[in-house]
């Protein structure tokens, strides 16, 4: 096993698994805005292990898995590792599942998601409510585990009503995941609130006392670079991973950048728009791009009214006659 969660030199930055946002479109774009060595881990959208092991199910949740070409000649390029994320609840299906993407993609590992709060997920025992079964998460990982060559990750959160950061983390340990990413909110807490590095804190202090080779990454309320790397430093995290900050700033991982005008912020809207009906229409709802003209357009004047315009138009062809005028 080729386990490069070993090899990164530096503090690792990931662009985090978002439902409907990190399709492989969105993740070239923002590799393509990367600076050089900012950005290493891109993860897909979460993929349902049940849905995959369904015949029918497969074509249409197997679409979370796919990697452009161009996508692909990308983090080939700039050295990005790309890992396929999770979910379920079933150790068995975990395994066929986990065997299927190994032997018909080409991803550099796996993750499993332990992590995300919504409620209809919560309720069938799956993600988040994880936490709760500690005895089936370890099978969980552990089949995975097992039907791979490729390293086997985990994200989650830190704990479900209250926080248990250090009994759910050392209970994760001893299956030895490659990785640990801990969002530093309980799954009542949802995207509310503020995400509680301390807790994140005492996680590294945990590992480095039980298993101190592996990386714990922090994530939750990154909304710059210098404040990733800040929290590395207070914390001892790993790596930190970006979730809603990306939407405040889709040129994060370019930190250097900080003006960005009126007309790049078009002009990669416009490539956004063009490379999502290349890669999906007609099969996707157009109407997914307009969460993305939002982090687009702002700070210039006249951005507001733009934005405004842009959730009225109903196709592709009606954004670039907007621009094109």
């Amino acid at each position: 096993m080729n386990n490069f969660w070993q090899d990164f030199k530096s503090p690792v930055f990931s662009l985090a698994p978002m439902e409907d946002v990190t399709d492989t479109v969105f993740r070239e774009i923002v590799m393509g805005m990367a600076a050089p060595e900012k950005l290493h881990l891109v993860f897909t959208e979460f993929t349902s292990v049940e849905g995959m092991n369904h015949p029918v199910g497969r074509e249409r949740v197997s679409e979370r898995l796919i990697v452009n070409d161009s996508e692909r000649a990308l983090l080939k390029k700039l050295n990005i590792k790309i890992i396929a994320q999770i979910w379920g609840r079933d150790p068995e299906i975990y395994h066929n599942i986990a065997k299927y993407i190994s032997e018909n993609y080409d991803f550099d590992g796996i993750d499993i998601n332990m992590g995300c709060p919504v409620k209809k997920v919560f309720k069938i025992g799956a993600c988040s409510a994880l936490i709760g079964e500690p005895e089936r998460a370890k099978e969980i990982i552990l089949a995975t585990k097992e039907a791979t060559h490729l390293p086997v990750s985990v994200k989650t959160r830190t704990g479900i009503k209250e926080h248990i950061t250090e009994n759910w983390i050392a209970n994760l340990l001893e299956v030895d995941p490659a990785a640990i990413i801990l969002h530093g909110r309980t799954q009542r807490m949802q995207s509310d609130g503020d995400a509680n590095w301390d807790e994140i804190a005492k996680a590294v202090q945990l590992k480095k006392n039980l298993k101190p080779h592996i990386p714990v990454h922090g994530n939750g309320d990154l909304f710059s670079y210098q404040q990733g790397l800040d929290r590395v430093s207070q914390t001892g995290v790993d790596g930190v991973m970006i979730g809603r900050g990306i939407f405040q700033n889709p040129w994060f991982f370019n930190p250097e950048k900080e003006e960005i005008s009126m007309h790049d912020r078009i002009e990669k809207l416009l490539a956004h728009t063009r490379l999502f009906e290349e890669t999906w229409s007609p099969d996707k709802n157009f109407n997914i791009l307009k969460r993305f003209y939002k982090i687009y357009l702002n700070s210039f004047p006249g951005a507001a009214k733009m934005r405004a315009d842009l959730m009225e138009v109903k196709n592709y062809d009606e954004v670039y006659r907007y621009f094109d005028s």
